[in-house]
């Protein structure tokens, strides 16, 4: 190469790189400005509890006992305890200031959009196509749910895992080019990176297929089928056993459904793929919770396997001459596997959060595809630049408008109602929110409508059971308490209610049944140890009720009550030393506990 020739790649290459560095920088300030309003959101009660602020090993922090709880448990129905670490994190620098909680997911998105800028120009030298791709991936209304959900961190965690595993492949593979002898390290370190993503969230299984796909375009690998199979056989591995793995604590927890028979769960799965299709060219009427209807009409089933037969073929056929438009369909398909719900986990149709990772596909063909139809031309880009700028900007309109409705439970619960059809869950959900402020007529009404919708909601009838009982209207929740259990007969927290209901009506032997069967169905249950516990003190079975007490101090040991109920049971059976304790340990637990304070003084003046 003449030195003329050479000074003006250089200078290209320059100029090519701040043009870079200027789209990252124009790509963080607006999903910063457009997502700013999730710092001002609170949690909501729609599985934050379970993850942050009632969860009591998250409200810990990082220590080696939470720590050593993320790695070993299957809560909330997941095996990922990298999500449960980043939990750990936030509570330890921000404790329940929703607003850090928010800043950290805010945060991994806007790190997930570079990198899919950087990751997407360096494969396929198109800046500015690979803009288009990561502006949109990043300000998409779709993506509000994965960045203004807190419990959705697990979304936003595992995609940031999820690129820099494919970076580091693509380093991978330039290097393997050039015949260098650093290949392996970056090989070991995608493979390293992808078992961090699944520790995150499962759903990451298919991104050995879509190393398969890039292989194909944009990296255009001339390295045979069998080479490239073979090297894809560790993240298979790793992608076979997370599957294993998420199936079983899925099952154990409860979350896998038996609800619906396969041929709806098949039809469902095709009638999704559409409505995703749908919800991304016209994102309106979106919602936190979209009802699974059951059994979707022929007609409507017929249509979109139709439409997706269509285009499959169409993507086939031009995959020769333009393999980005196969690539990014495959993707779009491919990534959905895990969610699109042949396996039904939990009663949804279809969420937001699941085309997080999948819709990257979709935007690849859009951006490819428009510049094949019209950037030959200088009118053709100036068309593109205009209506791709237009996107944009109803994009981040409408995405900046949907994160005010995840500012509070009651606003996210009745957008949803409003935005669907026959929305049950999220009746049921606000009229528990309704029932937790002593709200009880709304409360009712909000129950009575979800059951209305959906007579055998076995969640439902518990809740409306619980209110009831809360307003003391003890024969009426016992009623719906029954009619949980009659829709679900495994249902432990129901029969917790059932026997607080009993319990309170002085019905002990019948309670303590109840009690005895929620224990057999989640034997860690610390209420239903300390209920039955109540319940056998005041039957004088002493010894039994301070076996549950202690039980329920193990299971949940930041219970005052619980130590002070086991206090006064060690001193009536002149334990004095132990009932000392205890009393102690809830003086931990609430400094300003009267009765705890009152029974420790009596304990050590009588000794």
């Amino acid at each position: 190469m003449k030195p003329a020739e050479l000074q003006a790649k250089r200078t290209a290459g320059k100029t090519h790189g701040w043009q870079v560095f200027w789209v990252c920088g124009f790509l963080v300030l607006a999903v910063l400005a457009v997502f700013s309003r999730v710092l001002h959101c609170g949690f909501v009660d729609y599985d934050d509890g379970n993850y942050v602020f009632s969860n009591q090993e998250v409200q810990h922090g990082l220590t080696v006992r939470s720590v050593r709880w993320a790695f070993t448990t299957g809560a909330s129905s997941n095996w990922h305890p990298l999500t449960w670490l980043s939990h750990e994190t936030d509570v330890e620098l921000y404790r329940l200031k929703p607003a850090g909680h928010h800043l950290t997911s805010l945060l991994l998105h806007t790190a997930n959009a570079v990198l899919l800028l950087l990751i997407l120009n360096r494969m396929t030298g198109a800046l500015w196509r690979s803009a288009f791709v990561a502006t949109m991936f990043a300000l998409h209304p779709l993506r509000v749910e994965s960045v203004a959900w807190v419990s959705e961190r697990k979304d936003v965690l595992s995609a940031f895992f999820w690129w820099l595993t494919v970076g580091a492949y693509l380093l991978y593979v330039e290097e393997f080019r050039r015949k260098s002898p650093k290949p392996k390290r970056f090989y070991i370190a995608a493979v390293l990176l992808f078992a961090l993503g699944l520790m995150a969230k499962p759903m990451l299984v298919t991104l050995p297929f879509v190393l398969l796909l890039l292989d194909c375009w944009p990296l255009r690998r001339k390295d045979g089928p069998r080479r490239l199979l073979t090297e894809k056989i560790p993240f298979f591995l790793l992608a076979a056993a997370s599957s294993v793995v998420t199936y079983r604590v899925q099952q154990q927890g409860g979350s896998v459904s038996s609800s619906f028979p396969l041929d709806d769960r098949l039809a469902n799965a095709v009638i999704s793929y559409a409505r995703y299709l749908g919800k991304t060219f016209w994102p309106v009427h979106l919602a936190s919770y979209y009802p699974h209807p059951g059994h979707w009409p022929q007609v409507e089933v017929v249509v979109a396997a139709v439409f997706l037969a269509l285009v499959t073929g169409l993507v086939v056929w031009q995959a020769r001459g333009q393999p980005y438009l196969a690539v990014g369909w495959f993707w779009f398909l491919g990534a959905l596997v895990p969610a699109i719900g042949v396996v039904q986990v939990g009663l949804q149709s279809m969420a937001d959060r699941y085309t997080y990772l999948p819709l990257v596909g979709v935007f690849i063909m859009v951006a490819w595809g428009a510049n094949a139809m019209l950037g030959g031309t200088r009118v053709g880009r100036r068309i593109l630049a205009i209506m791709g700028g237009l996107v944009v900007g109803a994009c981040a309109v409408l995405a900046s408008w949907q994160v005010q409705y995840w500012q509070d439970s009651e606003t996210l619960f009745t957008h949803a109602i409003e935005s669907t059809k026959g929305n049950y869950l999220m009746c049921d959900n606000l009229g528990y929110l309704m029932s937790d402020k002593g709200e009880y007529a709304k409360a009712e009404a909000w129950f009575q409508r979800a059951l209305e919708m959906k007579p055998d909601y076995a969640a439902a009838h518990n809740n409306y059971g619980i209110m009831l009982a809360k307003s003391g209207r003890l024969d009426e929740a016992i009623a719906q308490f029954r009619l949980a259990i009659a829709c679900q007969e495994n249902y432990a927290h129901a029969h917790l209610g059932l026997g607080n209901a009993l319990a309170a009506q002085g019905k002990l032997d019948e309670a303590a049944k109840e009690y005895g069967i929620c224990l057999a169905l989640a034997p860690e249950d610390s209420q239903a140890h300390n209920m039955l516990g109540n319940v056998r003190s005041q039957q004088g079975r002493l010894d039994e009720a301070v076996a549950h007490y202690r039980e329920a101090s193990r299971l949940n040991p930041e219970n005052p009550e619980t130590h002070l109920a086991l206090a006064y049971l060690l001193a009536k059976q002149g334990r004095g030393k132990e009932a000392e304790d205890e009393a102690l340990l809830a003086l931990k637990q609430r400094p300003d506990f009267p009765p705890a304070r009152q029974l420790l003084e009596t304990l050590r003046t009588g000794r």
